[in-house]
């Protein structure tokens, strides 16, 4: 068996070898292909720094990063990781990562991260074993919103040139596919609520599958966040929310008043390569 890059392997046997390794998977993954055309793009994947473990020629193993410069690090996000179920055991993941991390820091990335389901004790245990650490707490929740406010929030729909980013608080709590640069190429609308005609808090939403990418409050008010989801329940009632850091007490204890329901938890990890 020997280790290369992704660069020569077809987007087909690429999402083939994905979706064998994710059955029976803590959640399920969806299998449309055109789904993984469209969110390796936004994840802003290159499968020249991307890897594979190959056994004569076949994919049995692979970690897939997207790369960006992100809070100022240039960066290679793993994107996902897996092994064909009769490949495991065999440290083929560590194997993949004593090839990827001296191929990446020649290419001068300087960090690499990436996210785990906190359940998911044997690949913690093996990131670790190549040097990652814990550095985030995420929460994700799904469900449909039940919330009942008096006034009716006023909402209004931007054009994403129009959105400004500048203003926004907590940016640095997203993780890699909710942060501003994988936003931006993916089918989202963008929402501004107003309470007495004063900007106050925004989602943005794609409504293919009502993921909130983002959603946040200008000012840290638990009254500004029930207003926030009952304009979110104008535009979609069922939603579903990835990767809420745990640091963001009143954005959770919200999620929680408005009754979504906490479906996983992950951790994200990262190596520096300086």
């Amino acid at each position: 068996m020997n280790v290369s890059t992704l660069v020569n392997s077809s987007f087909d046997n690429i999402v083939d070898c994905f979706l064998s390794s994710f059955e029976n998977y803590y959640v399920k993954m969806p299998t449309e292909k055109s789904y993984y055309e469209k969110r390796w793009k936004a994840a802003k994947v290159q499968f020249d720094l991307s890897y594979g473990m190959y056994d004569q020629g076949v994919l049995v193993g692979f970690i897939i990063h997207g790369i960006d410069t992100r809070n100022g690090i240039y960066t290679a996000f793993n994107t996902g990781t897996g092994v064909l179920p009769a490949y495991r055991g065999r440290k083929i993941v560590k194997a993949i990562y004593d090839f990827a991390l001296k191929d990446l820091k020649s290419h001068g990335i300087q960090k690499t991260s990436l996210e785990v389901i906190t359940k998911n004790a044997i690949a913690i245990r093996a990131y670790k074993g190549v040097g990652f650490n814990i550095c985030k707490d995420f929460y994700c929740y799904a469900g449909t919103i039940n919330i009942l406010e008096a006034q009716a929030p006023e909402i209004q729909e931007i054009t994403p040139s129009a959105f400004n980013w500048d203003e926004l608080i907590n940016q640095e709590y997203y993780s890699w596919d909710f942060q501003k640069e994988s936003i931006v190429e993916g089918p989202n609308k963008y929402y501004q609520v107003f309470h007495n005609q004063v900007l106050e808090s925004y989602f943005i939403i794609n409504p293919e599958n009502n993921y909130l990418a983002q959603c946040d409050v200008l000012k840290n008010d638990m009254n500004a966040w029930k207003r926030l989801f009952a304009a979110i329940k104008i535009i979609s009632e069922e939603v579903k929310i990835i990767n809420v850091d745990g640091r963001l007490k009143n954005k959770i204890e919200t999620i929680n008043l408005v009754g979504l329901q906490n479906t996983v938890n992950q951790f994200e990890m990262e190596l520096f390569l300086d």
